[in-house]
This record gives C-alpha cells, structure tokens and sequence, in this order.
C-alpha cells in the first residue's frame, strides 16, 4: 500500500503532497514519473494550455506590415512580411481573388 509522500513543486518551490491515491491512480495509468508540480501550478499550466493556439499561454500581438493591395492600390496591412516576388492583396481583393 503506498503512502502520502511530500514533494516540492519545480515551479514555485513549496511543499504539496502526493497522496496514496494518487500514487495508485499514476500506478494504474502506467505513469512512471511523480508529479513535479503542485496542484496549482497545474492547474496553472492546465488553463495556459487551454488558451488554444497562442504559443505557450502567452497572448501574442501578431506583428503587421503596411503594404499597397497589388490589384486596387489600397493601403492596408497584413499579418506576415511581404516578399517581392508575390503580389499582396487587401482583404476585399483577396476574398474576390479567392473564388
């Protein structure tokens, strides 16, 4: 029967234990590695990874490039650098373009 062992989270150095059932839960799922972080910090990193798509939790702004749309000569930007060998649309010309 195991017991209730205290470890130490890897991120916010306190003390937490790891009970007897969870020992025999991670037994029972075949993991081979005793948790490293606290409850808190995972549910921490648990809700970060929740956020879907955006690099580790942290809310990015995507970084934007004026260009002129090579079909109606409009201003306007886009989310990546623009290369000079492909011509670059405004969202309206694009969406037209596309069909």
């Amino acid at each position: 029967m195991a017991q209730d062992k205290t470890l130490t989270c890897s991120d916010c150095s306190t003390e937490f234990i790891f009970s007897a059932s969870e020992q025999d839960f991670y037994a029972e799922k075949g993991f081979a590695n005793e948790p490293g972080r606290c409850p808190e910090c995972r549910a921490a990193r648990k809700q970060q990874r929740a956020g879907g798509n955006n690099r580790g939790g942290q809310q990015q702004q995507r970084e934007m490039h004026d260009v002129t749309c090579a079909a109606c000569g409009c201003e306007t930007q886009v989310p990546f650098k623009p290369s000079n060998d492909r011509p670059v649309f405004c969202r309206d010309c694009f969406q037209s373009n596309k069909r």
